[in-house]
């Protein structure tokens, strides 16, 4: 069998393939079924930035209770009922428990939108065993009077705060809605990211007309949304020092295998596990080894990048071309797009 090993943020895998953050691995028997199924590293469940402050006000609270009573007097008070450990600390548990467990790297989530908070609880992943940090920043811009370079520079604070704060390898996932994806990468790489992630899929509601409410989205991802962060991966192999993993649209092993040629580092999924059922991924594990032997290649390594943009050629004018190319196909195949010919 073609050898799959694979590194991603300075960490030795056994294959490319990596469960990404979702309910699966929520709790420990799906973290070790998610290992046995043989994927070469695990992203945790995301916890969320508002689970860590509604903690820390919770516990906030607790000490302002009795600021301001005497020592001697406290046992004249009946004790404060002691909460119930939250989110966070049930999440630190989780990556202690998953690290024991399982022979692969666990990879801790961290999904927010502010710098507040995130460097001090990093740190505690890094604590409990996280091989590395993912930072989901899931901010969506709904004020029109916020600027694009404010958003942008908001992803370099809290990636400074992080680093700052860790020495486990930091990775940034990513939109694609910045008006200048590749600008967004190169200032994350020179800012220290270890590694970015293509790309976060926002989660957007609709309107139903019938029950005059709006409905959160929630859908699993599709082969055809492949398309953009493979085309971004194709364009920033080569151009940034840190590791390129990509999410959304692995559907078989063909995907896993298009999106290699392109120049990722690793191939993240989880609407694929969630659909077919965790055992699936030895399925795109064996699918990949088959699709490398198939082709004639030795290793992972022969094939990552080999259908990347050229270092040397312009990322505009290549993409220009092809656009027109795809145009002038589609024009072959279904006649003018007005109707009339030439």
């Amino acid at each position: 069998m073609p050898d799959l090993t694979s590194h991603y943020l300075g960490l030795a895998l056994r294959n490319p393939v990596v469960a990404s953050a979702s309910p699966l691995s929520l709790h420990l028997t799906g973290v070790r079924a998610l290992a046995d199924a043989g994927v070469g590293a695990i992203v945790l469940y995301s916890l969320f930035e508002e689970e860590v402050h509604r903690e820390q006000l919770r516990d906030l609270q607790i000490v302002e209770a009795h600021e301001d009573s005497f020592s001697e007097a406290l046992s004249y008070f009946p004790r404060q009922h002691t909460p119930e450990p939250g989110a966070a600390h049930h999440y630190l548990r989780q990556i202690e428990r998953a690290v024991a467990a399982v022979d692969v790297p666990v990879i801790a989530s961290l999904n927010g939108s502010t710098p507040g908070g995130w460097s001090t609880f990093a740190a505690s992943m890094e604590s409990a065993g996280a091989a590395a940090i993912e930072l989901n920043v899931y901010a969506v811009p709904g004020d029109p009077h916020t600027s694009g370079r404010a958003v942008e520079d908001r992803h370099v604070e809290i990636l400074h705060a992080v680093k700052a704060a860790v020495t486990v390898p930091v990775a940034v996932k990513l939109s694609p809605h910045f008006s200048s994806v590749g600008e967004m990468a190169l200032r994350l790489d020179q800012a220290g990211a270890d590694g970015l992630v293509l790309f976060n899929r926002f989660l957007h509601p609709d309107i139903d007309p019938e029950t005059l409410t709006v409905e959160p989205g929630v859908t699993p991802s599709t082969t055809a949304e492949a398309r953009l962060p493979r085309a971004w991966i194709a364009i920033l192999h080569g151009h940034v020092t840190g590791s390129l993993a990509a999410t959304t649209g692995v559907e078989s092993a063909a995907d896993v295998a298009a999106y290699l040629l392109a120049g990722a580092d690793v191939v993240m999924t989880a609407s694929a596990l969630l659909r077919h059922g965790v055992s699936y991924a030895t399925t795109l594990v064996d699918g990949l080894g088959a699709w490398l032997e198939r082709k004639g290649f030795a290793s992972v390594t022969e094939v990552r990048g080999r259908l990347a943009v050229p270092r040397q050629a312009d990322p505009t004018a290549y993409e220009r071309a092809g656009y027109v190319a795809a145009l002038e196909r589609g024009r072959a195949a279904y006649g003018s797009l007005t109707g009339q010919d030439g």
